[in-house]
Order: structure tokens, then C-alpha cells, then sequence
């Protein structure tokens, strides 16, 4: 893959909904980049191991949500190595395989919040700049100001993105499945055929990881 400027979209997706692809177009088209690439996490280590459904439906659920937009790829990267699933981790061996190109990690501002939480969390601001994808009514200016002004270093590596469409959310999918009600229209039909089809989300407990 040939790219000069390439968008990362990590994240559980458990499901993947029409928020996070509606992010990954609007970031794409924002901030030109060339491609942006899907990384479904393996073990996410900030979730219960057991509340997260098997790896390889999660990586099925992303190929069939994406597989209609040429500018957007799929990587199973984390799936595949072993233990928990440290961005830090993944970013070395993206910023290895694409030395010379700007990378762009695209995440909810409310997760960016947590970022000093995340393992070395000082050599992740280093290998890649961020675009911190807002939900409606979500002010994140003074984070933003904060962040620049204890770590200088970030300067221009931050950026603001909102995005309307996430006020859907992963957790609210999986929690109208549960309870009967409706998802059509808050996620691509191929997937809510898949989480049909596979009986996801119907019981509290998700199946543990297994490899793809």
C-alpha cells in the first residue's frame, strides 16, 4: 500500500456502526489523507476480557462495513500478535513499515482524554498526530490548550474533528439488542445481517477473544 498520508482507525468495534465510518470519511477527506486503515484491537487491555465478542467476528464485522470504499483497508495486525493490545506497540511497527509518511490516529475526543492513561503514553504523542473525533456538544478546546501547554511537544500534532454521526455508539448498538429494540440504519446492513445471523449481543456475557 503506496500512501503519503495514512489515517489510523484502532478501536474495539464491537460492532462497527456508521459513526466510525462516517469519522474515517470526514477525517480522510479533512485532512487528505491517502487511505485510512481499520485496526480492530486483539485484547483491548482497558476492557473485561470476557465482555468483548470473539476477535475474528469483530474483524469480519469491520471487512463488511468497509469493503464498498476503495480509500479505506483492513489490517489484523493486533488480532494477530499476542497479549494485550498496547497502541504504543502498534504505532512502532506502523511507524517502521511507513517511515516517511505522516501518520494520523483517528479516536474520540473522549477517548483522547485518557490518553495519559494509555502505556507510554509520551512516546505515542512522538511517532503519530492525532485527530480527536467529537461527538455532538463535546467541548474539547480546553483539553486541547491543556495538553499543548504541559507537553510543547504536541503542538500541531492534535487536531479537532466533529463529527455529528457519533452520537451512535458501540455500547448503545448492543444494548438495544439486548433489549429488542431496533439498529437498522445506525450501522451498515451487512453488518446488522452479520450480528443477526451470529446471535451477538443477546446475552450479557460475550464470547472470549479467539485469533483470527
Amino acid at each position: 500500500m503506496k500512501v503519503n498520508r495514512l489515517g489510523i482507525m484502532g478501536g474495539t468495534f464491537d460492532p462497527i456502526h456508521n459513526g466510525h465510518l462516517v469519522a474515517a470519511e470526514m477525517a480522510r477527506s479533512e485532512f487528505n489523507l491517502d487511505k485510512v486503515l481499520f485496526i480492530p484491537s486483539g485484547t483491548p487491555p482497558h476492557k473485561n476480557r470476557r465482555d468483548v465478542s470473539a476477535a475474528n467476528l469483530r474483524y469480519e464485522m469491520v471487512g463488511l462495513a468497509i469493503k464498498d470504499n476503495p480509500d479505506f483497508d483492513l489490517s489484523a495486525l493486533e488480532i494477530e500478535r499476542d497479549g494485550l493490545s498496547y497502541t504504543v506497540e502498534t504505532l512502532r511497527l506502523l511507524r517502521c513499515a511507513w517511515p516517511e509518511h505522516e501518520l494520523y490516529f483517528i479516536t474520540g475526543t473522549d477517548a483522547l482524554l485518557e490518553i495519559f492513561s494509555w502505556r507510554e503514553a509520551e512516546e505515542i504523542l512522538t511517532l503519530i498526530q492525532f485527530i480527536g473525533a467529537a461527538r455532538p456538544g463535546f467541548d474539547a478546546s480546553d483539553f486541547l490548550l491543556k495538553v499543548q501547554k504541559e507537553h510543547p511537544e504536541t503542538q500541531g500534532r492534535i487536531h479537532y474533528l466533529e463529527v455529528p454521526a457519533l452520537a451512535i455508539s458501540s455500547t448503545d448498538i448492543r444494548s438495544r439488542v439486548r433489549h429488542g429494540q431496533p439498529i437498522r440504519y445506525l450501522l451498515p446492513e451487512s453488518v446488522r445481517l452479520f450480528i443477526q445471523q451470529h446471535g451477538l449481543y443477546l446475552a450479557e456475557k460475550m464470547p472470549d477473544k479467539t485469533q483470527i
